[in-house]
């Protein structure tokens, strides 16, 4: 299997590189518009560096778009017509771009997959969502998944629900670090080093998300349990609603949403 990256932005190199950490063998071809970015990390990482996104598109099965939305149009014209030549699988991680405004820049045959990962790929532990055209077939739909399978978890959801996963998955790592970081900050005020708090918060935050996969009880049902009568954690609970915090959770989670939207 030969795979193509056209585009190698951070997203890009947390798939990759979380697929060789866990042994996925395929020629990979990457390019990139900026040349002082993806040629030294092809080399480092046994790459294929390409001269232009034609050669991505000639010389692989799988090709994933990975690059900004702002750029895609003229990607998509570059392409178009290798694409339609040599009807690889085209994988889309563009946000906000649909599978219908992509079939419609490329060609009515194009076989096209959307996904939405996230940064945890890297480390094995990313969260994937996948929605395929009606031309891709359920072997091909099923080794992409399987690709991402091995760097975390899955989820083939209806594309109208995209937008909600981008807030849920893909832009939430970086509300659980800010989350991380105010934890580590009060550790730090009240005398631990940085990195003795972020070490505890971070570790409590991965055991907590653990502890949810792996039960049968709900957030809310869990929360009853860490909180005793008259409790300290009752009491640091009532404090973070009244200040708001569910309520800013959603909120951040709408702008999210609306922005993906276009709104």
């Amino acid at each position: 299997m030969e795979i193509g990256f056209i585009g190698v932005g951070n997203m890009a190199k947390a798939i990759i590189n979380g697929w060789q950490k866990n042994g996925v063998q395929a020629k990979i071809n990457v390019h990139s518009a900026h040349k002082e970015n993806y040629v030294p990390y092809a080399t480092e990482h046994g790459l294929y560096a390409c001269s232009d996104n034609v050669s991505v598109v000639q010389n692989s099965d799988i090709i994933f778009l990975a690059v900004k939305p702002l750029v895609l149009g003229k990607v998509l014209a570059e392409i178009k017509a290798s694409v339609k030549q040599k009807k690889p699988l085209i994988v889309s991680m563009v946000t906000g771009v649909s599978l219908d405004e992509l079939t419609k820049a490329l060609d009515p045959q194009v076989k096209l997959i959307r996904i939405m990962p996230n940064v945890n790929v890297e480390i094995g532990e990313g969260m994937t969502a996948l929605v395929a055209n009606k031309n891709v077939a359920s072997e091909e739909l099923k080794n992409v998944t399987e690709l991402f399978e091995l760097v975390g978890k899955t989820q083939l959801l209806p594309e109208k629900d995209f937008s909600t996963f981008v807030a849920l998955a893909g832009s939430s790592p970086a509300y659980v670090y800010f989350f991380i970081d105010a934890m580590a900050r009060t550790g730090v005020k009240y005398g631990l080093s940085k990195a003795q708090a972020t070490q505890i918060a971070a570790q409590a935050v991965l055991g907590s998300a653990k502890k949810v996969l792996h039960e049968t009880k709900s957030p809310m049902d869990l929360i009853d349990d860490v909180c005793s009568p008259g409790g300290t954690t009752i009491a640091g609970l009532l404090a973070l609603e009244e200040a708001g915090f569910m309520t800013a959770v959603v909120k951040g989670l709408d702008a999210t949403i609306k922005k993906d939207q276009g709104q």
